[in-house]
């Protein structure tokens, strides 16, 4: 399963140098860290530098990822690198989606959050994987000071389990069962959930769309 590839554009930019990673997730900057590793970018973060966060008021992942990326160009006068990304469940009209990491409350209670999930999709009649059929969504955005933008998604479709399995991840991960696998993104080492070829599948939606921003912007 290879992830999708972007068009080769000439209006592309490259990215070279020092980046700004605008978050202050620790399992996501640990996942943007090593997608970018192999291609030589210095990369510092937004919660490293103590930049506020942006309040995210978009109606979309590419809303939001956008309002990140281009607050943290803005603060340090760097190219910055964003992420918006959640988890879109069918049988909840799409919800948590782009208010994932809001439904695990001020503490970052991610298991509080699966339960409610789990627990509305019961009330929802909704026990077989069928019927919990999910989706991972990733929007990047990597804002230069001087305005430009370059922005990509992706997504990756799977089923939520119950009970959670898997301790490695963050976020969602341990109740996320990708489509064609057996282990959750939870149980998936780093490199099997979002190595990039050849040594992994690019598998994950942050992975996929890196993939797409990789084959524009970096060399």
């Amino acid at each position: 399963m290879s992830a999708p590839a972007a068009p080769s554009n000439a209006n592309h930019r490259r990215i070279a140098g020092k980046l700004v990673i605008a978050t202050h997730n620790a399992g996501k900057l640990v996942e943007m860290r090593e997608l970018l590793t192999p291609f030589g970018i210095t990369a510092t973060s937004a919660g490293e530098l103590n930049l506020p966060e942006p309040e995210e008021t978009g109606e979309t992942f590419r809303d939001n990822a956008r309002i990140k990326a281009e607050a943290a160009a803005k603060a340090t006068s760097l190219p910055s690198f964003s992420d918006d990304s959640g988890l879109v469940v069918d049988a909840l009209n799409g919800e948590p989606g782009i208010y994932s990491a809001r439904w695990a409350g001020p503490e970052k209670d991610f298991n509080a959050a699966m339960l409610r999930i789990d627990t509305m999709l019961r009330r929802r009649g909704a026990l077989t994987p069928e019927r919990r059929t999910a989706h991972f969504v990733s929007a990047l955005c990597v804002a230069w000071p001087d305005g430009h933008l370059e922005e990509f998604e992706a997504r990756v479709d799977g089923s939520i389990v119950w009970p959670p399995r898997g301790s490695k991840g963050f976020g969602y991960d341990p109740f996320f069962l990708p489509d064609g696998y057996a282990t959750t993104f939870g149980e998936m080492s780093s490199e099997e959930k979002h190595g990039l070829p050849p040594r992994g599948l690019g598998l994950s939606h942050r992975a996929r769309a890196f993939v797409k921003l990789a084959e524009a912007c970096l060399a």
